[in-house]
């Protein structure tokens, strides 16, 4: 499904004009990259492949810049969404189209930037350990993480106070967006569009940081030896392996077909892709 949407997208002139649609575009791209990154590293783990040294850290940092790409354009769609509906009057002068491209590769440069800054200080200060290499496994690297040299800790913990600050600011715009318009009338009804999409922008973020909670306490349980190192390998991959993919797979879902003209346009995609296989 992200293909298509990020087909219809990119197809469709007036819908890559605006603001949403391109930052829901970028979104999904890094979604993408991510699951195709990640399931390229389980295939050559199950495969038994040893990569060299470069490539692991390569393949590591591709799917770093990914997922973080991915929780800044997040960002950047909840304050879209703020910005829209605190000045709607200003919203196309504040942000057009070609301000929000520049904004797009704003947000690969900073993703880019500050995880360079986190691969240079690892690799200089962290001898790492032969089976990780080997292996090149997400899970395994971020439990034997807080096995490492202080500034190891560091990263870990510095990367993680940073997902924490991305999450606390979708909160709180979505919690401002609801006391500006709750007595607009809109939330009466349950059932009503402005509840449903309320309800859908904090389901996006529960999945986004239920992830980063359980590294959280998974690594305070490790730390204080609550568990050992084969149980935090475990709950590492049942975490990398579920709770981080499970959002990028409901996200188009519950972002992409919500939008009208998205939905509209992927139906008469399908609707002439019928038609010619009728013919």
């Amino acid at each position: 499904i992200i293909p298509s949407i990020l087909f219809v997208i990119l197809s469709r002139f007036s819908i890559r004009q605006e603001t949403r649609y391109m930052l829901l575009g970028n979104a999904l791209l890094c979604d993408l990259i991510y699951i195709l990154f990640y399931t390229l590293s389980a295939v050559l783990n199950a495969a038994n492949l040893k990569l060299p040294k470069e490539t692991c850290v390569l393949l590591l940092f591709l799917l770093a810049l990914a997922y973080c790409g991915g929780l800044f354009t997040a960002v950047a769609m909840v304050l879209d969404t703020y910005i829209a509906i605190s000045f709607p009057l200003r919203y196309i002068t504040i942000l057009p189209a070609s301000r929000t491209k520049k904004v797009i590769i704003l947000l690969w440069m900073c993703s880019a930037v500050f995880l360079a800054i986190l691969f240079l200080l690892l690799w200089s200060t962290q001898n790492y350990m032969p089976c990780v290499l080997e292996m090149c496994s997400v899970p395994v690297i971020l439990v034997l993480t807080l096995n490492g040299t202080n500034a190891t800790k560091l990263c870990y913990w510095l990367t993680a106070s940073v997902i924490l600050l991305c999450l606390f600011v979708m909160l709180c715009c979505y919690v401002i967006l609801y006391f500006k318009t709750r007595k607009s009338g809109i939330w009466e009804s349950i059932s009503s569009r402005a509840s449903v999409t309320f309800l859908m922008h904090h389901t996006v973020l529960f999945f986004y940081s239920s992830p980063l909670l359980a590294f959280l306490v998974e690594s305070l349980l490790y730390i204080n030896s609550v568990i050992g190192l084969k149980t935090g390998m475990w709950v590492s991959l049942a975490i990398c392996n579920i709770l981080m993919i499970l959002p990028k797979v409901l996200f188009p879902f519950l972002y992409g077909l919500r939008y009208r003209e998205i939905s509209a346009s992927l139906k008469s995609m399908v609707r002439r892709k019928r038609l010619c296989l009728m013919s």
